[in-house]
């Protein structure tokens, strides 16, 4: 069994920097996909952006964004910049587009905040590698740079943050602030300026993006750590870690984000190794190797941070029911734990994780690329069949340039596939070159290739425009135990209309009624007043319709 107190054995041959224009080509590939031609979707992306026009068009105070018939939810900072963003670029670019701009660049910040806080980290001495007796151990600099480019690819390769990550939600910000946390913490010993104020910005934004619990504990954690440290630049951050934690309680009360997520069951204990596994893929078990191989250096800095933030979140995001999003705070302190077990690695585990993203995301890609081929011609058929039983009234349209992407985007995985596993590679971050490319390929095919036909299933366009067919423009009506995703696409696709809840005065004279109804359950007969009109229900979807009621007695 190996005791030494460091683990990490690196020459120099093997910190070999990620080449920065492909490090580049990568986040563009993984950040820009989807940001344009398509709609918010259902159910929490449309959501925050109707809170975000219904700020831009004033019908709700910039201090608690709420939308028709739903209190606020504490996402004051995430909303507010959505609706600046869409007041002074949606006129150009689009409602759509112009909401979620600022939040693809939070994730480019979310991304570099990342590496430079295991670049920071790295670079401490408890983390630097084992020194040769005749020299030729890796350069400290060079060493951290390395480290830092695996931490980026890590992060990328997360499955969790596919999705999550590329959504317009506050989620995103709360994520950009768990990422500045960590980089706060790291650079104390370098810039202890920039870190009294970062450490103090994170938890003040966590707490105005509707996560005041989680801003606190991560407070607490912080304060602990600085507590327990035997540097003397972190311990100096105690007293800003303490009034972080002040000024977030106060934000999140002023902003009322006090809002209680505790959904712990022993049948959500039992589900969450489950959602781990898969959510936090690849970096759980590159995380779990990095606990055990540097497990005399738990107390170190470059290890206690990441893992002090990481064991946070996962509680919080077992307490809320098995929470995905609140999971997905943990992906940055989880890839910077994976970043190092990097030069610990086994050949063989490298191989591993080589061969099995190469089998994994080429059989992704195939699928994608049949299925597309299948919309296009009708061959192979039974594609084609699946896709017009799930996604009814679909019709698809040939982009070119979307095409030529994909296309792109596939030789150069096919290339990637060549140079790693052509030839052995000594750089450090090699084994994580694969998953990160191969998820990145894989969201660049959907959101080109797939884009239309998710568009159709995931959108509430054509829902609205059913209902749209019998109603008239500038109509009032009444929303009946919609949901607050329904209520916001009413907002955002039919903005002429005026949606008034129930309960409202202007409830007893608006001539139209839209109640939400399962498609489970029986259609009963119009309120008294009230006459059926329609049902509608959303094309890709079983469960959910809306059905239209007008006005007799007026």
């Amino acid at each position: 069994m190996n005791t030494r107190p460091n683990p990490a054995v690196v020459g120099q041959r093997a910190a070999r920097q990620l080449p920065r224009l492909a490090l580049y080509l990568l986040c563009l590939a993984y950040i820009v996909p989807g940001l344009v031609g398509r709609d918010p979707w259902k159910a929490a992306e449309i959501s925050a952006v109707g809170h975000m026009l219904a700020l831009v068009r004033g019908e709700t105070s910039w201090l608690f964004p709420a939308l028709v018939g739903f209190a606020s939810d504490g996402s004051v900072l995430p909303y507010g910049l959505g609706a600046l963003s869409i007041q002074w670029l949606g006129p150009v670019l689009g409602e759509a587009f112009a909401a979620r701009l600022p939040f693809a660049l939070l994730l480019l910040a979310t991304l570099t905040l990342t590496w430079y806080a295991t670049y920071y980290l790295a670079r401490s001495e408890a983390a630097q590698p084992v020194a040769y007796a005749f020299g030729g151990e890796a350069h400290p600099i060079d060493y951290a740079r390395a480290i830092a480019d695996g931490s980026i690819l890590a992060l990328m390769a997360s499955l969790g943050l596919l999705q999550l990550g590329h959504e317009t939600t506050p989620e995103l910000m709360q994520l950009f602030a768990v990422a500045l946390l960590l980089f706060s913490l790291a650079i104390s010993p370098y810039r202890p300026n920039t870190a009294r104020v970062t450490v103090v910005a994170a938890p003040v934004i966590l707490a105005a993006s509707g996560a005041a619990s989680t801003a606190l504990l991560l407070a607490l954690g912080c304060a602990v750590i600085a507590w327990k440290s035997s540097a003397p630049p972190l311990r100096q951050l105690l007293p800003w870690v303490a009034i972080a934690g002040l000024t977030s309680a106060g934000v999140a009360t002023l902003c009322g984000a006090w809002i209680t997520r505790l959904a712990l069951t022993p049948n959500t204990m039992m589900l969450f190794p489950k959602l781990l596994v898969w959510f936090a893929w690849p970096v759980w078990p590159l995380a779990a190797w990095t606990l055990w191989r540097w497990r005399l250096q738990l107390n170190r800095r470059h290890i206690a941070l990441p893992l002090i933030v990481v064991s946070i979140m996962l509680t919080i995001s077992l307490g809320m029911g098995n929470s995905d999003r609140a999971l997905m705070l943990a992906l940055p302190g989880m890839a910077v734990l994976a970043a190092f077990a990097l030069p610990t690695l086994q050949r063989s585990f490298s191989a591993a994780i080589d061969w099995f993203s190469v089998f994994f995301f080429s059989f992704c890609a195939l699928t994608i690329w049949v299925i597309y081929i299948a919309i296009q011609i009708g061959i192979p058929k039974q594609p084609a069949a699946n896709v017009a039983r799930l996604a009814p009234d679909f019709v698809s349209h040939f982009e070119p340039w979307a095409l030529v992407w994909a296309a792109l985007a596939t030789a150069t995985w096919l290339w990637l596939v060549r140079w790693r596993t052509g030839r052995h590679q000594e750089a450090l971050w090699k084994s994580l070159v694969l998953p990160a490319s191969g998820v990145a390929l894989s969201w660049l095919l959907l959101m080109t290739l797939w884009l239309p036909l998710l568009d159709h299933a995931r959108s509430y366009r054509m829902l609205i425009d059913r209902v749209a067919q019998h109603l008239p423009a500038q109509s009032c009506v009444v929303a009946a135990d919609l949901t607050r995703s329904q209520t916001a696409a009413l907002r955002f696709f039919r903005p002429d209309w005026h949606v008034v809840t129930r309960s409202s005065n202007e409830a007893q004279t608006c001539p139209w009624q839209l109640q939400n109804l399962s498609m489970r359950q029986v259609l009963t007969p119009a309120p008294t007043g009230w006459r059926l009109i329609s049902r509608e229900r959303r094309p890709t979807d079983d469960e959910e319709s809306l059905v239209l009621y007008q006005r007799t007695n007026r």
